[in-house]
């Protein structure tokens, strides 16, 4: 392996950082008013089974994340290959990003998408900087999954389609 480039290299780092598979997620929940408030990342992260613990880092300029990160719970949902419209939906700077976008809010105004492959309601447990980006580490209240679904995969640059295998041909290590 040659190392030719430096981390200081932001056009390096991406050739890097996009040869990385990552799941894609909605964050999204009822703001005071009752409405959907949400965005697309594909920086989830497992951190912990107790307590269970996940996390999505959300870059600094994000000007979504200040008002989900003051709700009481947030939902978050593993998309489905399925699922590219909802991600480009979150993701546009539009002001209904919800438009046409099937979802649910539970009691607690934790917005889940329908047909994900996961969902987990959420609290915010702690943020922690990280560089140009904020960590949010979320204590997960409920959750669901449907591990039929195959999830979207952001890879290289663009959405990504995984196979999952059918439940003869899965095997338990």
């Amino acid at each position: 392996m040659n190392l030719t480039a430096t981390p200081t290299d932001p056009g390096a780092l991406r050739t890097i950082f996009a040869t990385i598979p990552q799941s894609v997620v909605a964050l999204a929940g009822l703001d005071a008013t009752g409405d959907p408030k949400g965005l697309a990342a594909s920086s989830f992260t497992t951190i912990s089974l107790a307590p269970p613990l996940v996390s999505v880092a959300m870059a600094h300029t994000s000007t979504t994340w200040p008002t989900l990160r003051r709700l009481p719970r947030l939902g978050i949902s593993l998309l489905s290959d399925a699922q590219e419209t909802v991600c480009r939906a979150l993701s546009a700077k539009t002001p209904d990003r919800f438009a046409g976008l099937n979802w649910q809010a539970t009691a607690n105004g934790a917005v889940l998408f329908d047909d994900a492959v996961a969902t987990m309601e959420c609290c915010l447990v702690e943020e922690l900087p990280a560089g140009d980006h904020t960590i949010a580490l979320l204590h997960i209240e409920a959750l669901g999954s449907e591990p039929d679904r195959a999830p979207l995969v952001f890879h290289g640059s663009g959405f990504r389609r995984l196979a999952v295998p059918t439940p003869a041909a899965r095997t338990v290590v």
